[in-house]
Order: C-alpha cells, then structure tokens, then sequence
C-alpha cells in the first residue's frame, strides 16, 4: 500500500467513529454530545475539541443547516485551520543545518533518526550522525546499525561519556566536512527536568561556539498511541528547550490520531513529520490537508493499485 493508505489504514478506528457520528439526522444536542464525546476520545483534548464544537455552533446557526452530514466538512475545516504547518518550516534544508532530535525513551527516537539519515542521503545530501543519547544502554550501538543501513558516518564516544563532548567532536567533524545535515541523538531520560534544561543547554552552547554559522533545528519524538501523554511530554519539553517541529510515530493502528491536532493548536509546534511503520519511507513530511482527509476517510481496505484499477474501470464503463 502506498504511505497515504497505511496513513488511512492505521487511523481507521477514528475515521469509522467520525463516519457514525455525521450519519445523525439533525442537528441537535445529542449530535453535539456525540461528536464531543468523539473528538475527545480521538485525542483531540478539551481545548482543541471545545474550538471545534464551538466553531461548529456558529457556523451552523450562520448557514442554518439541518442535517448532521452537512457538518461534516464544518469540522475537518475546523480542524485543518488548527494545523497550519509554515511555509519555512523545511528551510533547515537548504543550510547547513544541525538538528537535536529530543523525545523520552521509546518513542522512536533513534529509528526515526536513522530514517531521516537515510531518506536525506537518497537524496544526494552529506549526513552525519552523533551518538550523543550515552545513558541508555545499547543506544550507541543503534545508532551505529542505522549509521550503516543508511550509508552515513557517525560520531561517538563509550557508553557513560559526557554527551556534550560527542556533539563538540560531531559539530567540528561537520564543518570540517562541510556536511548538509548533522542529526544528533540525545538522552531521553536524565535524573530530573534541570539535568536534561542544562544537558540541552551545554549542547547548544557548544554548537553555537563551535559551528556559529550552522543552523540549528530541535525536534522532538512523539509517539502517537500514547495519546494525552505525548501532549504532555511535548509541554514539558517545552518548558526547558526551544522546539522547532514534532516527529509523530507509531500511527500505525493503535493510534487515534486526534493527537496531531491538539499538539499543533496548543502549542502552537508544527508536526513536521509522521511515522505509519517501521520502513525507512514509512517517515514523511507531514501534509495536514492528508492528515485531515485521513482521519474522516470513509474507509477503503483496497490498495492504491487495486482503487486504480478500479476506477479506470469504471471509466471505461461509462
């Protein structure tokens, strides 16, 4: 299946939901409590749902509608206006750029590293990855695997070492080398929040002195089946470090997907790519206008290939 069926397939539990709510024949209280109840359970969170119920109200009175199918459309608008992705948000690509993937442990910060290493280098750009995540056993030796698969060079030090000197050593090897794309891994978990504000905080004042030209990209890891508490990692992340975007995983069945949305309208942090599987393209930039469509498909098990086919012959029919 291509990346758009997986992205339908993996969020068919709340696209059926939203399919039973629009099929209520008038609009009225119990309409609003069901697709409340709905957005809520689909992750969306109070604040973002309240928005939508709200807008919903409004727009119905002002086009006095009746039937509950017309809101349909009312709310995937509604939604797509709380996801706006700007138009800079890539613009890391056309510099010589460091990015700090950030994110707990078992999220899929390390694979989503070794993905966006991979994808970047088919593209024909220099990558190189720093193995600064020195606290969690093993991940060095993860990243070196990925380092491989993807064809790229790798900075490290021994299990233990001080993270900031592996980024000190990355970010001096990728000027010298002129590399397009430096993707640093770092710890997921530290002793406590001032431990990991000032690990984040020595990282980055060790590539502003050493590579003060470069441009420096934050994103952090999500996993989407985690639902409220991804959210909630996003805030307290926030709270110690910039974030410049979200890398949302795991959409991929167990995902309601509703969490894109909140994340995007209450912090005000542009999802920038999203995760359906464990295959290197099975990462992509994120396309709300995809997202949204998704998440209110009607659903379709047929492959893209099988709906062509399909459809050419019913042209030929007609």
């Amino acid at each position: 299946m291509g990346f758009f069926q997986r992205l339908k397939e993996g969020l068919m539990k709340t696209s059926n939901s939203f399919t039973n709510v629009f099929k209520a024949s008038e609009i009225d209280d119990d309409f609003y409590d069901e697709l409340e109840e709905t957005l809520i359970s689909a992750d969306m969170g109070f604040e973002t749902t309240e928005k939508v119920i709200d807008d919903l109200r409004e727009k119905v009175e002002e086009l006095g509608l009746k039937d509950a199918s017309e809101c349909k459309q009312l709310v995937m608008d509604s939604l797509r206006n709380q996801m706006h992705v700007p138009d800079n948000a890539y613009c890391f690509e056309d510099a010589k750029t460091v990015m700090l993937i950030i994110g707990v442990n078992g999220v899929g910060k390390t694979t989503s590293i070794g993905k966006l290493a991979a994808q970047y280098k088919k593209q024909g750009r220099t990558v190189l990855l720093a193995a600064a995540d020195t606290f969690r056993a093993g991940a060095v030796e993860q990243l070196k695997t990925w380092a491989e698969r993807a064809g790229v060079d790798i900075i490290s030090q021994g299990e233990g070492a001080d993270p900031s000197a592996v980024v000190f050593d990355a970010v001096k090897a990728a000027k010298a080398r002129k590399t397009n794309l430096t993707l640093i891994d770092t710890a997921g978990r530290l002793h406590n929040k001032k431990n990991l504000m000032d690990e984040l905080a020595k990282m980055r004042r060790v590539i502003s002195r050493e590579y003060p030209e470069c441009y420096v990209e934050t994103l952090i890891v999500l996993d989407g089946s985690t639902g409220q508490n991804a959210l909630e990692q996003a805030r307290q992340f926030s709270n110690v470090t910039e974030i410049n975007g979200i890398i949302l995983t795991k959409l991929d069945g167990t995902a309601k997907g509703g969490i894109a949305v909140a994340i995007q309208s209450e912090l005000n942090v542009p999802v920038k790519y999203i995760g359906v599987g464990e295959k290197v393209d099975d990462l992509q930039k994120f396309d709300p206008e995809e997202y949204i469509n998704a998440l209110f498909a009607d659903f379709d098990l047929r492959s893209d290939e099988e709906i062509m086919v399909d459809e050419a012959i019913n042209n030929m029919n007609d």
